[in-house]
Protein backbone atom coordinates (compact mmCIF):
# COMPACT_ATOMS: atom_id res chain seq x y z
CA UNK A 1 0.00 0.00 0.00
CA UNK A 2 2.91 2.32 0.63
CA UNK A 3 4.67 1.70 -2.70
CA UNK A 4 2.45 4.03 -4.80
CA UNK A 5 2.80 6.76 -2.17
CA UNK A 6 6.57 6.37 -2.12
CA UNK A 7 6.69 6.46 -5.91
CA UNK A 8 4.65 9.64 -6.02
CA UNK A 9 6.88 11.22 -3.37
CA UNK A 10 10.00 10.20 -5.29
CA UNK A 11 8.53 11.60 -8.52
CA UNK A 12 7.74 14.91 -6.81
CA UNK A 13 11.26 15.06 -5.37
CA UNK A 14 12.78 14.35 -8.79
CA UNK A 15 10.63 17.03 -10.42
CA UNK A 16 11.53 19.57 -7.72
CA UNK A 17 15.21 18.73 -8.17
CA UNK A 18 14.98 19.06 -11.95
CA UNK A 19 13.21 22.42 -11.64
CA UNK A 20 15.81 23.67 -9.16
CA UNK A 21 18.74 22.55 -11.33
CA UNK A 22 17.11 24.02 -14.44
CA UNK A 23 16.47 27.33 -12.69
CA UNK A 24 20.04 27.53 -11.44
CA UNK A 25 21.30 26.73 -14.92
CA UNK A 26 19.16 29.47 -16.48
CA UNK A 27 20.32 32.00 -13.87
CA UNK A 28 23.98 31.07 -14.41
CA UNK A 29 23.59 31.28 -18.18
CA UNK A 30 21.93 34.71 -17.91
CA UNK A 31 24.69 35.85 -15.54
CA UNK A 32 27.32 34.62 -18.02
CA UNK A 33 25.67 36.50 -20.89
CA UNK A 34 25.43 39.66 -18.76
CA UNK A 35 29.10 39.37 -17.78
CA UNK A 36 30.14 38.86 -21.42
CA UNK A 37 28.05 41.86 -22.49
CA UNK A 38 29.40 44.17 -19.80
CA UNK A 39 33.04 43.18 -20.25
CA UNK A 40 33.02 42.40 -23.99
CA UNK A 41 35.91 44.78 -24.75
CA UNK A 42 38.10 43.20 -22.07
CA UNK A 43 37.26 39.68 -23.25
CA UNK A 44 38.07 40.59 -26.85
CA UNK A 45 41.35 42.14 -25.67
CA UNK A 46 42.28 38.90 -23.89
CA UNK A 47 41.31 36.89 -26.96
CA UNK A 48 43.50 39.12 -29.15
CA UNK A 49 46.42 38.47 -26.79
CA UNK A 50 45.76 34.74 -27.03
CA UNK A 51 45.76 34.96 -30.85
CA UNK A 52 49.11 36.76 -30.78
CA UNK A 53 50.47 34.03 -28.54
CA UNK A 54 49.20 31.35 -30.94
CA UNK A 55 50.83 33.17 -33.88
CA UNK A 56 54.17 33.48 -32.07
CA UNK A 57 54.03 29.84 -31.03
CA UNK A 58 53.24 28.80 -34.61
CA UNK A 59 56.26 30.69 -35.98
CA UNK A 60 58.40 29.25 -33.18
CA UNK A 61 57.25 25.75 -34.11
CA UNK A 62 58.08 26.37 -37.77
CA UNK A 63 61.56 27.52 -36.77
CA UNK A 64 61.89 24.38 -34.66
CA UNK A 65 61.41 22.23 -37.75
CA UNK A 66 64.48 23.86 -39.27
CA UNK A 67 66.68 24.01 -36.17
CA UNK A 68 67.01 22.00 -32.99
CA UNK A 69 67.21 25.04 -30.72
CA UNK A 70 65.28 25.20 -27.42
CA UNK A 71 61.81 26.73 -27.39
CA UNK A 72 62.82 29.82 -25.42
CA UNK A 73 65.69 30.62 -27.79
CA UNK A 74 63.50 30.09 -30.87
CA UNK A 75 60.85 32.41 -29.42
CA UNK A 76 63.50 35.05 -28.72
CA UNK A 77 64.73 34.80 -32.33
CA UNK A 78 61.17 35.19 -33.66
CA UNK A 79 60.48 38.21 -31.42
CA UNK A 80 63.78 39.86 -32.33
CA UNK A 81 63.13 39.29 -36.03
CA UNK A 82 59.65 40.83 -35.81
CA UNK A 83 60.93 43.75 -33.73
CA UNK A 84 63.75 44.32 -36.22
CA UNK A 85 61.34 44.24 -39.15
CA UNK A 86 58.98 46.76 -37.54
CA UNK A 87 61.88 48.97 -36.46
CA UNK A 88 63.29 48.90 -39.98
CA UNK A 89 59.93 49.90 -41.46
CA UNK A 90 59.58 52.75 -38.97
CA UNK A 91 63.21 53.86 -39.35
CA UNK A 92 63.33 53.75 -43.14
CA UNK A 93 59.78 54.85 -43.83
CA UNK A 94 58.75 56.65 -40.67
CA UNK A 95 58.86 60.11 -42.24
CA UNK A 96 57.21 58.82 -45.40
CA UNK A 97 54.46 57.12 -43.40
CA UNK A 98 53.76 60.28 -41.39
CA UNK A 99 53.68 62.51 -44.47
CA UNK A 100 51.57 60.10 -46.50
CA UNK A 101 49.18 59.60 -43.57
CA UNK A 102 48.61 63.38 -43.40
CA UNK A 103 48.14 63.65 -47.15
CA UNK A 104 45.81 60.66 -47.16
CA UNK A 105 43.71 62.09 -44.33
CA UNK A 106 43.32 65.43 -46.10
CA UNK A 107 42.54 63.70 -49.41
CA UNK A 108 39.87 61.47 -47.86
CA UNK A 109 38.24 64.46 -46.15
CA UNK A 110 38.23 66.41 -49.39
CA UNK A 111 36.74 63.52 -51.36
CA UNK A 112 34.05 62.92 -48.74
CA UNK A 113 33.20 66.60 -48.99
CA UNK A 114 32.88 66.21 -52.76
CA UNK A 115 30.56 63.24 -52.26
CA UNK A 116 28.40 65.25 -49.88
CA UNK A 117 28.22 68.20 -52.25
CA UNK A 118 27.38 65.84 -55.16
CA UNK A 119 24.49 64.36 -53.17
CA UNK A 120 23.21 67.77 -52.07
CA UNK A 121 23.13 69.03 -55.66
CA UNK A 122 20.84 66.15 -56.55
CA UNK A 123 18.40 66.75 -53.72
CA UNK A 124 19.68 64.12 -51.29
CA UNK A 125 19.46 65.17 -47.65
CA UNK A 126 22.95 64.96 -46.13
CA UNK A 127 22.26 66.85 -42.93
CA UNK A 128 23.05 63.69 -40.93
CA UNK A 129 26.51 63.50 -42.52
CA UNK A 130 29.29 65.61 -41.05
CA UNK A 131 32.38 65.00 -43.14
CA UNK A 132 33.99 68.35 -42.41
CA UNK A 133 33.29 69.33 -38.85
CA UNK A 134 36.27 71.56 -38.23
CA UNK A 135 35.54 75.23 -37.88
CA UNK A 136 36.85 77.24 -40.79
CA UNK A 137 37.59 74.16 -42.92
CA UNK A 138 37.28 74.87 -46.60
CA UNK A 139 34.87 73.10 -48.90
CA UNK A 140 36.08 71.93 -52.29
CA UNK A 141 34.57 75.04 -53.92
CA UNK A 142 36.63 77.31 -51.69
CA UNK A 143 33.88 78.50 -49.33
CA UNK A 144 34.34 78.13 -45.64
CA UNK A 145 32.34 75.68 -43.55
CA UNK A 146 30.72 77.28 -40.56
CA UNK A 147 30.03 75.32 -37.39
CA UNK A 148 27.87 76.14 -34.42
CA UNK A 149 29.72 76.64 -31.16
CA UNK A 150 28.74 77.82 -27.73
CA UNK A 151 31.44 80.47 -27.60
CA UNK A 152 29.92 83.97 -27.37
CA UNK A 153 30.45 86.22 -30.39
CA UNK A 154 33.11 88.89 -30.01
CA UNK A 155 32.00 92.42 -29.34
CA UNK A 156 31.80 95.09 -32.03
CA UNK A 157 34.81 96.90 -30.57
CA UNK A 158 37.09 93.88 -31.21
CA UNK A 159 38.50 94.32 -27.71
CA UNK A 160 39.89 91.75 -25.31
CA UNK A 161 37.54 88.73 -24.94
CA UNK A 162 35.52 88.61 -21.80
CA UNK A 163 36.02 86.20 -18.93
CA UNK A 164 33.14 83.98 -20.08
CA UNK A 165 34.61 83.58 -23.57
CA UNK A 166 38.05 82.80 -22.17
CA UNK A 167 36.61 80.26 -19.72
CA UNK A 168 34.54 78.60 -22.44
CA UNK A 169 37.47 78.40 -24.88
CA UNK A 170 39.83 77.16 -22.17
CA UNK A 171 37.35 74.50 -21.07
CA UNK A 172 36.88 73.31 -24.64
CA UNK A 173 40.66 73.12 -25.20
CA UNK A 174 41.19 71.21 -21.95
CA UNK A 175 38.32 68.83 -22.76
CA UNK A 176 39.64 68.05 -26.24
CA UNK A 177 43.19 67.63 -24.91
CA UNK A 178 42.01 65.19 -22.26
CA UNK A 179 40.08 63.21 -24.86
CA UNK A 180 43.14 62.94 -27.07
CA UNK A 181 45.39 61.96 -24.15
CA UNK A 182 42.96 59.37 -22.82
CA UNK A 183 42.46 57.93 -26.29
CA UNK A 184 46.22 57.71 -26.84
CA UNK A 185 46.79 56.12 -23.44
CA UNK A 186 43.99 53.61 -24.10
CA UNK A 187 45.39 52.59 -27.50
CA UNK A 188 48.96 52.30 -26.22
CA UNK A 189 47.80 50.46 -23.10
CA UNK A 190 45.76 47.97 -25.11
CA UNK A 191 48.72 47.39 -27.43
CA UNK A 192 51.06 46.55 -24.56
CA UNK A 193 48.41 44.36 -22.88
CA UNK A 194 48.01 42.32 -26.06
CA UNK A 195 51.80 42.18 -26.50
CA UNK A 196 52.38 41.02 -22.92
CA UNK A 197 49.64 38.38 -23.10
CA UNK A 198 50.93 37.12 -26.43
CA UNK A 199 54.49 36.78 -25.13
CA UNK A 200 53.27 35.10 -21.94
CA UNK A 201 51.16 32.57 -23.84
CA UNK A 202 53.93 31.84 -26.36
CA UNK A 203 56.64 31.47 -23.69
CA UNK A 204 54.90 28.62 -21.83
CA UNK A 205 52.04 27.27 -23.94
CA UNK A 206 51.99 23.88 -22.21
CA UNK A 207 51.30 25.44 -18.81
CA UNK A 208 48.24 27.35 -20.03
CA UNK A 209 47.03 24.30 -21.97
CA UNK A 210 47.29 22.13 -18.85
CA UNK A 211 45.52 24.77 -16.77
CA UNK A 212 42.69 25.03 -19.29
CA UNK A 213 42.25 21.25 -19.35
CA UNK A 214 42.32 21.10 -15.55
CA UNK A 215 39.14 23.23 -15.46
CA UNK A 216 37.25 20.58 -17.45
CA UNK A 217 35.58 17.79 -15.46
CA UNK A 218 37.66 14.61 -15.22
CA UNK A 219 34.94 12.67 -17.06
CA UNK A 220 35.27 14.88 -20.16
CA UNK A 221 38.97 15.73 -19.91
CA UNK A 222 40.03 13.44 -22.76
CA UNK A 223 37.38 14.94 -25.01
CA UNK A 224 38.40 18.47 -23.99
CA UNK A 225 42.03 17.63 -24.80
CA UNK A 226 41.13 16.65 -28.36
CA UNK A 227 39.03 19.82 -28.85
CA UNK A 228 41.71 22.17 -27.43
CA UNK A 229 44.45 20.61 -29.57
CA UNK A 230 42.33 20.87 -32.72
CA UNK A 231 41.48 24.49 -31.98
CA UNK A 232 45.16 25.30 -31.46
CA UNK A 233 46.20 23.58 -34.70
CA UNK A 234 43.41 25.28 -36.67
CA UNK A 235 44.25 28.75 -35.36
CA UNK A 236 47.98 28.23 -35.98
CA UNK A 237 47.45 27.21 -39.61
CA UNK A 238 45.00 30.04 -40.20
CA UNK A 239 47.24 32.70 -38.63
CA UNK A 240 50.31 31.65 -40.64
CA UNK A 241 48.24 31.68 -43.82
CA UNK A 242 46.76 35.05 -42.88
CA UNK A 243 50.19 36.60 -42.30
CA UNK A 244 51.32 35.41 -45.75
CA UNK A 245 48.12 36.77 -47.34
CA UNK A 246 48.42 40.16 -45.61
CA UNK A 247 52.04 40.50 -46.71
CA UNK A 248 51.16 39.67 -50.32
CA UNK A 249 48.25 42.15 -50.35
CA UNK A 250 50.49 44.88 -48.92
CA UNK A 251 53.25 44.36 -51.49
CA UNK A 252 50.95 44.09 -54.52
CA UNK A 253 48.89 47.14 -53.47
CA UNK A 254 51.95 49.26 -52.69
CA UNK A 255 53.81 48.42 -55.89
CA UNK A 256 50.68 48.70 -58.07
CA UNK A 257 49.69 52.12 -56.71
CA UNK A 258 53.27 53.35 -57.00
CA UNK A 259 53.32 52.32 -60.68
CA UNK A 260 49.98 54.05 -61.30
CA UNK A 261 51.36 57.18 -59.63
CA UNK A 262 48.98 57.45 -56.66
CA UNK A 263 50.32 59.55 -53.78
CA UNK A 264 50.46 57.86 -50.37
CA UNK A 265 50.91 54.47 -52.03
CA UNK A 266 52.97 53.11 -49.12
CA UNK A 267 50.44 53.98 -46.42
CA UNK A 268 47.62 52.73 -48.65
CA UNK A 269 49.45 49.43 -49.04
CA UNK A 270 49.85 49.18 -45.26
CA UNK A 271 46.15 49.78 -44.61
CA UNK A 272 45.20 47.28 -47.34
CA UNK A 273 47.44 44.65 -45.78
CA UNK A 274 46.07 45.27 -42.29
CA UNK A 275 42.46 45.25 -43.46
CA UNK A 276 43.10 41.92 -45.20
CA UNK A 277 42.95 40.41 -41.70
CA UNK A 278 39.18 41.02 -41.82
CA UNK A 279 37.66 38.84 -44.56
CA UNK A 280 35.22 40.40 -47.06
CA UNK A 281 34.52 43.57 -45.08
CA UNK A 282 38.20 44.48 -44.83
CA UNK A 283 38.71 44.11 -48.59
CA UNK A 284 35.68 46.33 -49.28
CA UNK A 285 36.87 49.04 -46.88
CA UNK A 286 40.42 48.89 -48.23
CA UNK A 287 39.21 49.19 -51.83
CA UNK A 288 36.93 52.10 -50.95
CA UNK A 289 39.78 54.00 -49.30
CA UNK A 290 42.09 53.35 -52.27
CA UNK A 291 39.51 54.58 -54.80
CA UNK A 292 38.65 57.69 -52.76
CA UNK A 293 42.34 58.56 -52.40
CA UNK A 294 42.90 58.03 -56.13
CA UNK A 295 40.10 60.41 -57.18
CA UNK A 296 42.29 63.37 -56.28
CA UNK A 297 44.75 62.33 -59.02
CA UNK A 298 42.10 62.00 -61.70
CA UNK A 299 39.49 59.65 -63.10
CA UNK A 300 42.03 57.62 -65.04
CA UNK A 301 44.08 57.02 -61.90
CA UNK A 302 40.92 56.19 -59.94
CA UNK A 303 39.82 53.70 -62.60
CA UNK A 304 43.29 52.14 -62.63
CA UNK A 305 43.24 51.90 -58.83
CA UNK A 306 39.80 50.27 -58.97
CA UNK A 307 41.06 47.69 -61.48
CA UNK A 308 44.06 47.10 -59.22
CA UNK A 309 41.71 46.59 -56.27
CA UNK A 310 39.72 44.02 -58.26
CA UNK A 311 42.95 42.23 -59.17
CA UNK A 312 44.17 42.19 -55.56
CA UNK A 313 40.78 40.97 -54.36
CA UNK A 314 40.79 38.20 -57.00
CA UNK A 315 44.35 37.26 -56.00
CA UNK A 316 43.35 37.06 -52.36
CA UNK A 317 40.02 35.27 -52.83
CA UNK A 318 40.75 32.87 -55.69
CA UNK A 319 44.48 32.20 -55.45
CA UNK A 320 45.95 32.81 -51.99
CA UNK A 321 43.00 31.74 -49.86
CA UNK A 322 42.26 28.45 -51.69
CA UNK A 323 45.94 27.48 -51.90
CA UNK A 324 47.26 28.66 -48.52
CA UNK A 325 44.17 28.26 -46.35
CA UNK A 326 42.58 25.18 -47.90
CA UNK A 327 43.61 23.12 -44.84
CA UNK A 328 42.96 25.82 -42.26
CA UNK A 329 39.31 26.84 -42.51
CA UNK A 330 36.34 25.83 -44.58
CA UNK A 331 33.51 28.21 -43.64
CA UNK A 332 30.79 29.18 -46.14
CA UNK A 333 31.21 32.85 -47.15
CA UNK A 334 27.58 33.79 -46.47
CA UNK A 335 27.73 32.29 -42.97
CA UNK A 336 30.98 34.11 -42.20
CA UNK A 337 29.69 37.43 -43.56
CA UNK A 338 26.46 37.20 -41.54
CA UNK A 339 28.44 36.38 -38.38
CA UNK A 340 30.78 39.31 -39.06
CA UNK A 341 27.90 41.74 -39.47
CA UNK A 342 26.24 40.44 -36.29
CA UNK A 343 29.35 40.78 -34.13
CA UNK A 344 30.27 44.09 -35.77
CA UNK A 345 26.88 45.63 -34.99
CA UNK A 346 26.81 44.27 -31.43
CA UNK A 347 30.45 44.67 -30.35
CA UNK A 348 31.91 47.16 -32.85
CA UNK A 349 35.37 46.91 -34.37
CA UNK A 350 36.48 44.15 -31.97
CA UNK A 351 33.65 41.87 -33.05
CA UNK A 352 34.25 42.62 -36.73
CA UNK A 353 37.99 41.94 -36.55
CA UNK A 354 37.80 38.77 -34.43
CA UNK A 355 34.69 37.21 -35.98
CA UNK A 356 36.62 34.71 -38.12
CA UNK A 357 38.80 33.16 -35.37
CA UNK A 358 35.76 32.97 -33.07
CA UNK A 359 33.79 31.20 -35.77
CA UNK A 360 36.74 28.90 -36.42
CA UNK A 361 36.66 27.83 -32.76
CA UNK A 362 32.91 27.24 -32.94
CA UNK A 363 33.30 25.23 -36.15
CA UNK A 364 35.96 22.97 -34.63
CA UNK A 365 33.68 22.20 -31.68
CA UNK A 366 30.64 21.60 -33.89
CA UNK A 367 32.61 19.30 -36.21
CA UNK A 368 33.94 17.33 -33.23
CA UNK A 369 30.53 16.71 -31.67
CA UNK A 370 29.01 15.97 -35.08
CA UNK A 371 31.69 13.34 -35.76
CA UNK A 372 31.04 11.79 -32.33
CA UNK A 373 27.30 11.60 -32.98
CA UNK A 374 27.90 9.94 -36.35
CA UNK A 375 30.29 7.44 -34.76
CA UNK A 376 27.78 6.54 -32.04
CA UNK A 377 24.85 6.18 -34.47
CA UNK A 378 24.78 2.60 -35.87
CA UNK A 379 24.87 2.45 -39.64
CA UNK A 380 21.78 0.91 -41.27
CA UNK A 381 22.34 -2.58 -42.48
CA UNK A 382 21.58 -3.15 -46.15
CA UNK A 383 22.43 -6.85 -46.04
CA UNK A 384 19.27 -8.88 -46.81
CA UNK A 385 18.26 -11.22 -44.02
CA UNK A 386 17.96 -14.89 -44.90
CA UNK A 387 14.39 -16.15 -44.93
CA UNK A 388 13.44 -19.34 -43.17
CA UNK A 389 11.87 -21.97 -45.38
Amino acid sequence: MTDPANNRLQARNDMAWAIAVGGIGIVLFAALLTFAWQFAATLFLLFAGMLLGVALNAMTTLLGRLTGLPHALRLAIVCLAMAGLLSGIVFLGGTTIAQQATVLSNTIKSQLGNVKEFLEQRGVDTSYLDFTNTAGEAKPDGTAVTTTTTTPAPSQSHGIPGAGALASSGGAIISQTLKVLLGTVSVVGNFFIVLFLGLAFAAQPSIYRAGLLFIAPAKYRAQATVIVDRIGETLERWLIAQIITMTAVFLVTWIGLAIIGIPSSFILGIQAGLLAFIPTVGAILGGLIVVLASLATGWIAALSAFILFLGVHALESYVLTPIIQRQALDIPPATLFAFQILLGVVFGIWGLALALPLMAIAKVMIDHFKAEDQAQTPAPSNVPQPQLS
